[in-house]
């Protein structure tokens, strides 16, 4: 496959992904903004999403307000914040349109009615009015691009390259997400200790804990799967455990790299061994991790490395398959 057609196949999905991914995120603190909590923590939670998708310093530049309103604009509407949702779709479709040969008329017509729909619902103002029932559509719409691509695409190297893309955006998220939301719930774990120190809220309450862990598992559609493996009160070192190292949770470290270092295998070349062997012993080093060594080695530690070696990965894909990154 010539590497201008797989690269186009690559970032195609990858696109996809991450706006849904940042549709799910910011859904998740659209509502936990509904909940009582001070304008510090809320604000906190807001930025949060800035950090995740390391845009704090593009969007202060643009929004010095940094108000919630100008945090959805940015995540959704900013056609220069590549990460947003508009950006996202709008590449992806581009992506689409230069492989249209390589793509089934059901995939490519997903592809465009999807960004259609897109002006559309911005023109009408849809996630101004209602953000929630905007973001459920955008997830929708990925969902059903990925459910059309698997129901009419060849299982050839143009499908493993979409999929390569799609899996490694979705690791470099769910990473992303458990780093800054642990950070967020040790924050404010410090702080209302702070508190009770001054007997004024006397430690993190119940309800407040479900509600910050519920969010982080609804932002990976992980709740209901959560209580049907544990079957028990939410804590941090399961959660962790569910998005990192359960093979049969789809949006989990362990399953992304699995599904990145098996299509590796069946588009790999000349130069791809070295990229290949990394994919599999990170595949290997989850597949028999724990998360007690997880945890007790530091968290931050461990998402912080992952990230390094899946953004390693994706560099090493593009010099082995893809066009080359701009300097």
């Amino acid at each position: 496959m010539l590497s201008r057609t797989a690269d186009n196949l690559f970032w195609m999905c990858r696109h996809v992904e991450r706006a849904e991914n940042t549709a799910r995120m910011l859904d998740v603190n659209l509502q936990m903004s509904l909940l009582p909590q001070d304008a510090a923590t809320r604000e906190r939670s807001w930025r949060a999403v800035m950090r995740i998708s390391e845009l704090q310093p593009l969007f202060d530049r643009r929004y010095p307000e940094g108000a919630s309103r100008d945090v959805l604009r940015f995540m959704v509407r900013d056609a220069d914040n590549p990460s947003s949702i508009y950006a996202c779709l709008r590449a992806a479709r581009e992506n689409a349109r230069a492989v249209r040969g390589s793509l089934t008329t059901e995939v490519w017509e997903t592809y465009n009615t999807t960004w259609l729909e897109l002006l559309r619902h911005l023109h009408l103002e849809l996630p101004e009015r209602n953000p929630s029932e905007f973001f459920e559509w955008v997830k929708f719409r990925s969902h059903v691009a990925r459910g059309v691509t698997l129901g009419t695409m060849l299982e050839d190297e143009a499908l493993h390259f979409m999929r390569l893309g799609m899996h490694l955006e979705r690791a470099d998220n769910t990473a992303r997400m458990l780093d800054v939301k642990f950070h967020e719930y040790d924050d404010l774990n410090e702080a209302e200790r702070g508190d009770e120190a001054g007997d004024i809220s006397g430690g993190i309450s119940p309800q407040t804990e479900f509600y910050r862990w519920a969010a982080i598992l609804g932002s990976v559609s992980g709740l209901e799967v959560y209580r049907k493996v544990y079957r028990d009160v939410i804590t941090p070192d399961r959660v962790a455990e569910l998005l990192i190292l359960r093979p049969d949770m789809p949006r989990s470290l362990l399953s992304s790299v699995r599904a990145v270092s098996q299509n590796l295998e069946h588009v790999s070349n000349g130069r791809s061994a070295e990229t290949e062997r990394r994919a599999g012993r990170l595949w290997a080093e989850l597949r028999y991790g724990n998360v007690e060594d997880i945890m007790t080695g530091g968290l931050h530690g461990f998402l912080e490395q992952f990230l390094d070696r899946i953004n390693d990965l994706g560099n090493r894909i593009s010099q082995d398959f893809l066009l080359p990154l701009s300097a």
